[in-house]
């Protein structure tokens, strides 16, 4: 079966070009739209069916950079075991208790101020992250990649936290 790049004829890389991915998405979904299998048998259908579903979670997975190298990851075979697997380097987890006392405190103020400033040094932190699993990747060190994208995953958890204060602050 192919993967999802070869799906839409794309290399197996982190860098990818979206206009590329955009384009080959349309053109397998309009060979797969039910309108081209109106007078089709129902298996027909179902086949067509069962293509537009998977062309749609390809594109889902290659779309999102966090899914993208995590597909990699596991396409070369590295579990993230994401559930098991939490351990992260000391210098990381006493950023994030820092970011968690500021959320805090801002939340307290309700200061949007702190909060922008907090979302900024997030953003921050998730393109480095972004940056450095790429090296990774491009180094082949999958495991390596595969600890980046953990770390990815709790900042952009994080990011949603820091957006519901904001929403919280403004309601």
């Amino acid at each position: 079966m192919q993967n999802h790049f070869q799906l839409f004829n794309l290399p197996q890389q982190f860098a990818i070009d979206s206009g590329a991915l955009d384009a080959a998405y349309r053109d397998v979904q309009t060979r797969v739209h039910p309108d081209k299998f109106v007078n089709a048998t129902d298996a027909e259908k179902r086949v067509a069916m069962q293509w537009a579903t998977r062309a749609n979670e390809a594109y889902q997975t290659l779309k999102n950079p966090q899914k993208r190298a995590a597909y990699l990851c596991e396409l070369n075979g590295v579990d993230l075991q994401t559930e098991s697997n939490t351990a992260m380097p000391m210098e990381f987890l006493m950023q994030q208790m820092e970011w968690r006392e500021a959320l805090g405190d801002a939340r307290a103020a309700k200061d949007t101020d702190q909060l922008d400033a907090l979302d900024g040094e997030l953003r921050k932190a998730r393109k480095e992250q972004l940056k450095d699993i790429e090296a990774a990747l491009n180094g082949g060190d999958f495991h390596e990649a595969a600890q980046g994208v953990r770390a990815l995953m709790f900042l952009e958890k994080f990011g949603e936290e820091v957006r519901f204060a904001f929403d919280a602050i403004e309601a």
